[in-house]
């Protein structure tokens, strides 16, 4: 990439994606959630569309159905499908440090940002999450 003729290296690509689908006229909604040490983060829940992240700061134990639990590190990219996939943890990994992450959420206009994931579907879901080791 060039710039006046010079070189630059400002631009760093974090991820791409291939969504497996997008909301009929998205609206792109970007936020920040910050989460004190140990904090055990939302319920599991779904977004209405795909959602792309960015852990700023700390730790972020990370699941969604379908991939085993991970730990997420400042400077890491994330991304989740949306629709029907749940999202079980979003928490914070350490007991002393904050967290904060950005998304980028592609949603409906006037969709709830998320929908919690009642106990019911949950265990009827059970076989859709990765065991954990």
């Amino acid at each position: 990439m060039t710039d006046s003729g010079h070189e630059s290296n400002a631009l760093t690509i974090l991820q791409t994606v291939e969504p497996p689908f997008l909301p009929e006229r998205p609206q792109a909604i970007t936020f920040t959630i910050e989460y004190p040490p140990g904090h055990p983060g939302a319920a599991p829940h779904r977004h209405p569309g795909p959602a792309f992240g960015y852990v700023v700061e700390g730790e972020m134990l990370f699941e969604i159905e379908g991939e085993p639990e991970r730990v997420l590190r400042a400077g890491d990219a994330f991304w989740e499908p949306g629709g029907d996939v749940i999202h079980y943890q979003d928490g914070n990994h350490s007991t002393t440090a904050n967290l904060r992450f950005l998304v980028t959420l592609l949603s409906p206009p006037g969709a709830p940002m998320l929908t919690f994931v009642d106990a019911g579907e949950l265990e009827a879901r059970h076989d859709r999450r990765v065991p954990r080791p």
